[in-house]
């Protein structure tokens, strides 16, 4: 997948075409604090678009956050989309974080599983499992397995994921979007070393979460 993208979110054009457009309007026929009001909104609008370029460091073992957030979790438990045991490291998003997702590892899609559901705040354990979700598996060339799952929250209502069944990704590849507040969940072998800590705040692509 190409790592060339605008530095604005194509996912956010409309919105930040319709709020530069109400932003002008309210200067001119609506009174100065709709226009305050409205300014600030399209400011909003544009920082959470923002899809920056990041450095890739990272050892081809290593796994890199695939968003940028807060570490909310970091357990062993189950892989639920390829019923392994797993280390499960959590990262939530809240709405002034960047919200595009970047491949953690490269290699190749094995399996895309999309399931509906609740929009829970995405800061609960419970949001894994019963919030709408999509998870991608990816195999990597020495066959370790590494499964990212973009999660719904209490205000996001959009996840797209265009990386496909087959797809092969290389780490730090742009490969989905997730509008408005979410998390996503990042499933790595048993025997693998953690890097991060709980509470920790991490960028994509440029933290590491864990060497395989």
């Amino acid at each position: 997948m190409n790592k060339n993208y605008p530095i604005l979110a194509r996912e956010g054009w409309s919105f930040i075409t319709l709020a530069i457009m109400f932003f002008v309007i309210s200067i001119y026929f609506i009174n100065p604090v709709i226009s305050g009001l409205s300014g600030m909104i399209c400011l909003f609008i544009i920082q959470f678009f923002r899809d920056p370029q990041r450095k890739i460091v990272a050892k081809p073992n290593e796994v890199v956050s695939a968003a940028d957030g807060r570490v909310i979790a970091i357990e062993k438990t189950n892989d639920p989309y390829n019923k392994r045991e797993a280390i499960k490291i959590s990262v939530f998003m809240n709405v002034f974080n960047v919200h595009s997702n970047k491949a953690p590892i490269s290699g190749k899609v094995i399996n895309k599983i999309y399931k509906p559901g609740k929009f829970l705040n995405a800061a609960l354990d419970k949001a894994s499992s019963e919030n709408e979700h999509c998870a991608i598996t990816i195999k990597t060339s020495n066959n370790q397995i590494v499964t990212s799952v973009q999660i719904a929250g209490l205000i996001a209502r959009r996840i797209l994921c265009y990386a496909n069944e087959g797809s092969e990704l290389v780490k730090g590849d742009r490969y989905g979007f997730i509008r408005f507040g979410s998390r996503v969940d990042h499933y790595i072998p048993i025997n693998s070393e953690v890097k991060v800590k709980l509470g920790q705040k991490v960028k994509n692509t440029e933290d590491i979460l864990a060497e395989i």
